[in-house]
């Protein structure tokens, strides 16, 4: 999962900034004020003085990619990351399965597709040049029924298209890799990790600072002002006010605010839903040796319940895919009215429902029933037992939604005028973050 900034009001409300066509209220919610405090002021015409050449609104891992690349490709460029948590890290990145994907799922040709090939190979690299624990493991990906058969087919092709060697399975080979796991059928993966993408944040942080880069944390963005010609300035909830040439937003769960905040209108909404894990006791966690997945079904960017050895040891079970009530609402406890009334506004979020509302229904099911749950994980695993899960913490994807209701299924990167916005880096992005970065950071050059 990746960026990790929200977009929070200040107390007195932004204002619209410098007439570039930004919502009436501010980004994130409530009415308007009655004495609303004026916008930080861009850099005037003919006097420009900058604090720095590049603003990057979040320290998850694509916003710490992103300023990694920008301090490699172009050495002295001044950037700051500016992150509202007291670390990096903090929210999808921090809070996913731990995989290094390999790109077999992915439209050939698509940025997913092309970037986690590449970024599997790179994060590997990484991750043994910095000292991160990892290891490639391979995975199964197992049809449990024979309706799921083509569908499994089409997938190892898919992964062929995109250069991944693909190994197609027999239910007695099936056993050899995974002993519990019972299938039809099943293809393995061999590309396929496991690594502390936590662990690579950190790094990526120290690489960016060695680099001269700042890191701000407990530093959200309350407002901004863009000047075509002339620049970005964002007004911090500490009050004070930074000045750049271009500003870089990656705000994971808050992008499309972030976005409507500098001014521009994205063509998608961000939709919260959660993943929820458990793990296997330890006594348990011999039933699985590596990595298993269901075949996922290609209506949805979702993969499945899924089993996972992590780099710790542990086997976790998940995640759903369950509405979020906030957009950091990491469990049913948390809500938010603001984020609620935000979310069903969205005419997306209606349309969406209405197509899917059985696939969504399923998932709240599963999320509020631990047996089904199980059950869902006994489809691979029929060993499985209800006493053999414990809960672990969860996570929210920040997933796209267009206004006619399609769940984007690609990377989405939209370009403005000073301003480049990540608006949909769901999974893998965690795996392509080092492309992605790349990508962000040579759009974001060419306009300086």
């Amino acid at each position: 999962m990746m960026g990790d900034v929200v977009v929070v009001p200040n107390s007195e409300g932004p204002q619209r900034p410098g007439g570039t066509g930004a919502p009436d209220a501010c980004a994130d919610g409530g009415p308007e004020r009655a004495a609303p405090a004026p916008a930080p002021t861009a850099v005037r015409r003919g006097r420009a003085r900058y604090d720095h050449d590049v603003l990057v609104v979040g320290a998850g891992i694509v916003g710490l990619s992103t300023a990694y690349a920008l301090t490699r490709a172009r050495p002295g460029v001044r950037v700051a990351v500016l992150e509202k948590e007291a670390g990096p890290a903090r929210h999808q990145t921090g809070r996913n399965s731990g995989v290094i994907h390999s790109g077999v799922y992915y439209r050939p040709g698509s940025l997913k597709a092309r970037f986690a090939v590449r970024g599997a190979q790179e994060m590997v690299k990484f991750c043994a040049e910095y000292g991160v624990p990892h290891e490639v493991t391979g995975k199964l990906i197992v049809a449990t029924e024979r309706s799921e058969l083509p569908r499994l087919h089409a997938l190892a092709q898919r992964g062929r298209e995109n250069g991944i060697p693909v190994r197609e399975l027999g239910p007695a080979q099936i056993t050899e890799y995974e002993p519990y796991v019972r299938g039809l059928a099943a293809i393995r993966v061999g590309t396929t990790g496991i690594c502390d993408f936590r662990a690579v944040a950190d790094r990526l942080a120290d690489l960016v600072t060695a680099a001269g880069a700042e890191l701000r944390y407990g530093a959200a963005v309350t407002a901004v002002d863009r000047r075509e010609g002339i620049g970005v300035a964002v007004r911090l909830s500490d009050g004070s006010v930074l000045r750049a040439r271009a500003l870089v937003n990656c705000a994971g769960l808050f992008a499309d605010r972030l976005a409507l905040l500098s001014g521009d209108d994205p063509p998608a909404r961000i939709v919260p839903f959660r993943g929820e894990y458990y793990e296997l006791a330890e006594e348990r966690a011999e039933l699985v040796r590596g990595l298993v997945y269901p075949v996922p079904d290609p209506a949805f960017p979702f993969l499945g319940v899924h089993l996972t050895r992590g780099i710790d040891g542990g086997v976790h079970l998940g995640p759903n895919a369950v509405p979020a009530a906030a957009r950091e609402g990491y469990d049913w406890r948390t809500a938010s009215a603001d984020d609620l009334a935000r979310t069903m506004a969205w005419p997306g979020v209606w349309r969406l429902a209405r197509r899917h509302w059985r696939y969504g229904a399923g998932e709240i099911h599963r999320s509020l029933s631990r047996a089904a749950f199980t059950r869902a994980v006994g489809r691979l695993l029929p060993a499985i037992r209800v006493e053999d899960l414990r809960p672990a913490p969860a996570g929210v994807r920040a997933q796209a939604v267009l206004r006619d209701g399609t769940l984007v299924d690609d990377f989405l990167i939209s370009e403005a005028p000073h301003t480049v916005h990540v608006l949909n880096a769901p999974s893998p992005a965690a795996t392509a973050s080092l492309p992605i970065g790349r990508e962000v950071a040579g759009r974001v050059l060419a306009g300086l």
